[in-house]
C-alpha cells in the first residue's frame, strides 16, 4: 500500500517539517510506504496558489502516480474555504481511488456515510477558525491604532512586508560606524 503526504503552512516563516514526522510514523504503524511528499508554504484561502496540491491532482489525473491514501496533518491543510471545498477535494481524491486521512481528525479513517457529514463540518470549522483569527487580528490592530500607536513593524493592509532591501545603505552606515569607533579608540589611546 502506498501513501502520499500533503504538507502546507501559510507562511514561509512557519516550519513545514513539524508535520512530516507524525505522518511518517502513521504510515509506518499502518504498513504504508510513503511514496511521495508534496509540500508548500501557501495560504489555503487564495485559490490557485497551492501549486503542489495542483501538481498532486495532476499526477493523479494523468495516471502517472497510483496511491491508496493521502495523509495530511489536518484537513485545514487542504483548504480553509469551507465545507464545499473540503468535500469537493475529498470526493476528487475518492474518484481517483485515494482516501483522505487526517492525523488530527481520527474519524477520517472510519468507513461509512457519516464521513461526508464530518468532512463538511470540519471544512466549516476550518473556515470559521480562520475568519475568527482574522477578526481578532483586525480588532487588535484597530485597538493599537486607537491608542495612537503604530501597528506592527512592516504590517499593513497587505500583510507582512517581505520585500527585498538594498543593502548598500546599511553596509555604508555600518562601515562608517566601525571607522568612527576605531578612530575614537585611536584618539583615546593617543590622548593618554
Amino acid at each position: 500500500m502506498k501513501a502520499i503526504a500533503y504538507l502546507r503552512v501559510s507562511r514561509d516563516d512557519q516550519h513545514i517539517d513539524n508535520q512530516l514526522p507524525a505522518i511518517k510514523a502513521w504510515c509506518k504503524n499502518r504498513g504504508y510506504g510513503l511514496a511521495e511528499v508534496y509540500s508548500e508554504a501557501e495560504s489555503a484561502w487564495k485559490a490557485g496558489h497551492q501549486k503542489e496540491l495542483a501538481r498532486l491532482l495532476d499526477d493523479l489525473r494523468s495516471g502517472r502516480r497510483k496511491y491508496d491514501t493521502l495523509v495530511v496533518w489536518a484537513l485545514d491543510r487542504l483548504s480553509r474555504q469551507g465545507a464545499a471545498s473540503i468535500l469537493n477535494l475529498v470526493n476528487t481524491f475518492k474518484a481517483y481511488g485515494v482516501r483522505v486521512v487526517s492525523l488530527n481528525e481520527g474519524w477520517t479513517e472510519l468507513p461509512g456515510e457519516l464521513g461526508e457529514v464530518l468532512f463538511a463540518i470540519a471544512g466549516w470549522v476550518a473556515r470559521m477558525e480562520s475568519q475568527r483569527r482574522s477578526e481578532r487580528t483586525r480588532a487588535g490592530l484597530a485597538r493599537v491604532r486607537a491608542n495612537g500607536s503604530k501597528s506592527g513593524i512592516g504590517i499593513g493592509k497587505r500583510g507582512p512586508d517581505r520585500g527585498k532591501r538594498r543593502r548598500s545603505g546599511y553596509l555604508n552606515r555600518y562601515m562608517q560606524k566601525e571607522v568612527r569607533q576605531i578612530s575614537d579608540v585611536g584618539n583615546q589611546t593617543n590622548g593618554r
